[in-house]
């Protein structure tokens, strides 16, 4: 790469850019194409052999190709809509719903209505496009209208502009910016293989199906969670935007501003409950039973309603029983009662049998599952700061500060 400061730039309707650049809209670097549907009541039209594309297979895929969806139609059914075959390395571009979300299909497929797809010229890097169109995400859902909901029309969308070097450069730049993808997906399939390790070791250690040698002999105990666990009674505070969490990674507290969601939201004053340090809270309705532990040093405060019990480990290693807790959280959740909507109560949960080893046990499987955590954690961590450079590295290559040639 070089950053040559004697090249020459030129102003243009979408910014600054090289003087030896085009600027086109993309209805000028490839044919558009929306998507359509069959009849979805006619059998004949459905389960065929052409792949079909619907914004969920977009969603759920984590990469910039596509090798299969989860429908498929028929040449009749293809034959009877509006959809048109795709041919390999055409651009697909979700504009309805999960607008901007774009990937380059490695099969012959066809979508629904929700997209709007380009099959590039032969001028036009099909990768180079991608990253385009990955980059204008922002620009699509600006220009997105509709009252049901939102959507970027045909019309719109092929009058979006984009910078366009000589096919040279364009592969170049798809080049590099590919070395990003590939770190980004190899770290994500790491990630997903030590998530699954680490489903597999919790469900050993948690339910003692493995055994830590130095404690085989050492039976483990029937107990009621009334004997290991402290209810803690709020006491509300008449304070207004204090430091309070937004979210929780893995079972701990992140400190943020404000609450969010629609139940836990910050307020002008409004009494404020105070989680104090190595305390507990969980979501005691059916639809989230996640524990959540402050293992921070500092106060949360907040909004804590009935709808949160708070709680502290008096007998026992308090990692280990968020693990415990959280992995045998829908075995809890079948404790819950109630008619409109089910509750776990923390007196329900204190009355709660459970099999659980000795303290030095426990501390031991602890320490075990926060070392894998942490190791998971990192290539999270890794995952966010290739993404940053990615897209920074999109910045100044797709606007030509950067040249690669």
């Amino acid at each position: 790469m070089m950053n040559d400061t004697k090249m020459k730039y030129k102003n243009t309707s979408i910014g600054i850019v090289p003087t030896d650049w085009e600027v086109k809209s993309l209805n000028k670097v490839g044919e558009i194409y929306s998507g359509g549907t069959p009849r979805t009541h006619n059998p004949k039209y459905w389960n065929g052999e052409i792949h079909w594309c619907t914004p969920t297979d977009i969603t759920k895929n984590s990469n910039k190709y596509i090798f299969k969806t989860e429908k498929a139609i028929s040449h009749l059914g293809l034959s009877s809509s509006s959809a048109k075959l795709l041919p390999i390395n055409s651009i697909i571009v979700s504009t309805r719903a999960s607008i901007g979300k774009v990937v380059i299909n490695k099969i012959e497929m066809c979508t629904n209505q929700g997209f709007k797809n380009i099959v590039p010229f032969k001028e036009i890097d099909f990768e180079y496009l991608y990253y385009n169109i990955l980059f204008l995400e922002h620009v699509f859902l600006k220009k997105a209208s509709g009252s049901t909901f939102q959507e970027l029309s045909k019309n719109d969308f092929s009058k979006i502009q984009i910078p366009v070097p000589k096919l040279p450069e364009q592969k170049k730049i798809a080049e590099i910016l590919s070395i990003w993808d590939k770190a980004i997906q190899e770290n994500n399939n790491i990630i997903k293989a030590l998530e699954k390790r680490n489903k597999v070791l919790a469900f050993s250690l948690l339910t003692g199906k493995k055994r830590l040698k130095e404690f085989k002999n050492f039976q483990w105990t029937k107990t009621k969670l009334e004997n290991v666990i402290d209810e803690y009674n709020v006491k509300p505070l008449s304070e207004s935007k204090l430091p309070v969490f937004t979210s929780s990674k893995n079972g701990l507290m992140m400190q943020s501003d404000y609450y969010s969601g629609s139940r836990l939201i910050d307020r002008e004053n409004v009494d404020y409950n105070v989680l104090p340090p190595n305390y507990i809270t969980y979501r005691s309705r059916s639809d989230d039973g996640l524990f959540t532990f402050n293992k921070n040093n500092f106060t949360i405060k907040g909004l804590i309603s009935g709808y949160y019990p708070v709680f502290k480990i008096k007998n026992g290693n308090d990692d280990f029983f968020l693990y415990y807790f959280n992995y045998f959280k829908r075995k809890l959740g079948k404790y819950s009662i109630g008619t409109s909507q089910l509750v776990l109560s923390i007196n329900a949960l204190k009355q709660i049998t459970l099999k659980i080893p000795a303290s030095e046990e426990q501390n031991e499987i602890a320490k075990i599952l926060n070392t894998a955590n942490e190791e998971l954690q990192q290539y999270k961590q890794k995952l966010e700061n290739l993404k940053q450079q990615k897209k920074g590295l999109m910045q100044q290559l797709l606007t030509g500060k950067i040249r690669t040639m």
